[in-house]
């Protein structure tokens, strides 16, 4: 049995310096799970997902937040509204490299999902194998945006702020990176789908019918120009964070897939 991977606690990468965690044997003697959090989120609001599907799995499982997230670096404020993409070609490789990743699975949620699907899309990075993709955004939609605006109210006038001051060290940083820039008036033409036709690994979406922050057209998109094949999972009764509201529907999917990968993997290695 591989020796189980430490966490290093802090990582630079894009010139900050990132928390992280990591579950499950190394890169070196695995393929790994890199995990993508919200734009909210970061790596305790992942709750007990990493080690759950490095038990499942058997795959290592690398979490980490980024800057002006949790316990991280704060952010440079604004942020530019393309800071996805940014995200994706700039800082993501540089996470990748720092932690010796070999080979794997990129598993994003919300602006997480729309990081590694701008990353698998844009870099050449033979190391990424698939990608998962949980309520992903690749283009605005008039219902996520008023469902952001509700959130700055909530934040500047309810108690938004002080819950999200449980998990990161400058909510403020955390909140306004991402809302201002969601909401700013450039954003509403933001829209990343292109990069879904450059795609070449297996993608599995996944999306809960009752997301508030985005329909199903944004599978329906990715669906439709992917090269690469998709499967998709779209599940009742759950809103925009699939992993909480229907947990064992998607460990299930996710295990799944891995093991599929690791199937292909197997024969293009014998030649079968």
């Amino acid at each position: 049995m591989s020796a189980p991977w430490v966490a290093s606690g802090r990582l630079t990468a894009g010139g900050k310096a990132l928390e992280n965690a990591c579950h499950g044997p190394a890169p070196d003697t695995a393929p790994t799970l890199v995990l993508l959090h919200e734009g909210l989120g970061c790596i305790a609001l992942w709750r007990d997902l990493p080690a759950v599907l490095a038990e499942a799995t058997g795959f290592g499982v690398f979490v980490y937040s980024r800057a002006g997230y949790g316990q991280s670096d704060p952010c440079d404020l604004p942020r530019p509204l393309d800071y996805m993409t940014r995200e994706a070609v700039e800082v993501l490789p540089q996470v990748l490299d720092a932690i010796g990743f070999e080979r794997g699975v990129l598993v994003g949620h919300s602006d997480g999902a729309t990081i590694a699907a701008i990353h698998a899309g844009s870099i050449a990075d033979t190391r990424v194998r698939g990608i998962v993709l949980m309520a992903p955004h690749v283009f605005t939609e008039d219902m996520g945006l008023a469902q952001i605006a509700q959130a700055k109210t909530a934040y500047d006038t309810g108690d938004l702020r002080a819950r999200l001051a449980k998990y990161h060290a400058d909510p403020d940083c955390a909140f306004r990176g991402w809302n201002d820039a969601w909401l700013a008036p450039g954003f509403r033409d933001w829209n990343v789908s292109d990069v879904i036709d450059y795609v070449r690994v297996p993608i599995l979406a996944i999306q809960g019918r009752q997301d508030q922050y985005g329909t199903l057209a944004q599978i329906d998109e990715i669906a439709s120009r992917s090269y690469a094949p998709v499967d998709t999972l779209i599940l009742d009764e759950c809103r925009h964070v699939p992993f909480a509201d229907q947990p064992d529907a998607v460990r299930n999917a996710i295990v799944d897939y891995c093991t599929r990968l690791t199937r292909i993997e197997a024969a293009r290695a014998t030649g079968l």
